[in-house]
């Protein structure tokens, strides 16, 4: 085990564009869209996609959804994580760094920041911001922060914190979050995370006859369930809504961010928003908890067009609770998982 002065820690998150200029975007959509985690279609067939149809019809739309959610100090995500960052290293004497899965900066960055600051450096410790595991989050930040460190041919050990979706600091922490929303008059919550396609889900069941195949899977036992996204989701509203003490018919769960034609996991949020109303639940409240900053996918799609896809459906209230960002709760349980890996 290394001494706590010969280690360091960074934070990795998803990334963002440097601007919102379309070159910039346009870059960052190949970067990411080419991962064969996010579009796991073989090579040439992901590039022609990509680079030929997808990223030259996007590129201009997404610049314009990043310009509207931009701030001055730049990206809400790496601006709020810059500021998760601040909070981190201020409960801690270990160095903390940031590092993007795409875009900048990168962990080699990060990890050459840290050898700066001690030479002597023995481990870091990467937290990927992804509480739930998912081959297009959590999985393709840890392995990337792995090859990086293998080309490099660092010698300090890496360490790599698991997703958290159930840890009891990361629960309550969401739960307290929301729970100053709770005090307004509302009918309905919903629990909006990141889609995935289903053959992701399918991929991910290490036992190959569980996910999506066994009737109620997600509440069936099984050693799919650690590396099973759909689950791991189920598992973190259910623990959230039983500490805030929501009723079951007054919570429930839905998917966003789909691209492509193909089945993702349902339902997805779109529809779901679009219903709610002629169900009588007219005054909503959304979170979205797989993403621990605010960032393109809560700023402008849930709170501008989800709020705009609920308001005239007939909705009469739409309120989007922040992300995580820099609640002292999660900063506390930011240290605290860094602080137990340095024990073991």
């Amino acid at each position: 085990m290394a001494a706590k002065s010969d280690v360091g820690i960074v934070l990795m998150n998803l990334g963002s564009p440097d601007s919102t200029a379309v070159p910039d975007v346009k870059r960052y959509l190949i970067e990411f869209l080419m991962d064969k985690r996010v579009i796991d279609y073989p090579w040439l067939f992901r590039k022609i996609l990509i680079e030929g149809i997808i990223v030259p019809r996007r590129a201009p739309k997404s610049a314009e959804a990043y310009a509207s959610i931009w701030w001055e100090e730049g990206s809400p995500l790496i601006v709020l994580t810059k500021q998760l960052q601040k909070a981190v290293q201020n409960d801690m004497e270990i160095p903390v760094q940031i590092a993007m899965r795409y875009g900048n900066p990168s962990p080699e960055v990060a990890y050459n920041n840290l050898l700066k600051e001690n030479p002597n450096l023995k481990e870091v410790i990467v937290l990927p911001l992804y509480p739930h595991y998912a081959m297009s989050s959590y999985e393709t930040a840890a392995v990337y922060a792995e090859e990086v460190h293998k080309k490099k041919k660092y010698k300090f050990k890496l360490s790599i914190i698991p997703p958290f979706y159930d840890e009891p600091d990361y629960i309550n922490a969401m739960a307290e979050s929301m729970r100053p929303y709770l005090q307004q008059d509302y009918d309905y919550v919903l629990f909006s995370y990141h889609g995935v396609p289903e053959r992701h889900i399918y991929k991910g069941d290490i036992t190959g006859a569980h996910c999506l195949k066994v009737n109620d899977c997600c509440h069936v036992a099984s050693p799919a369930h650690k590396y099973c996204y759909r689950h791991q989701v189920t598992v973190t509203a259910e623990l959230v809504a039983r500490q805030l003490g929501l009723p079951r018919e007054k919570w429930g769960i839905s998917f966003q961010s789909r691209l492509g034609r193909e089945e993702w996991i349902k339902p997805y949020t779109a529809n779901v928003l679009e219903t709610l109303p002629s169900e009588g639940k007219k005054r909503l409240l959304v979170v979205c908890p797989a993403f621990v900053s605010d960032c393109l996918e809560t700023l402008e799609e849930i709170a501008v067009e989800g709020k705009h896809t609920f308001l005239n459906s007939g909705g009469e209230s739409f309120t989007m609770i922040p992300c995580l960002n820099i609640h002292p709760l999660w900063v506390k349980a930011v240290v605290k998982y860094c602080e137990q890996i340095i024990a073991q």
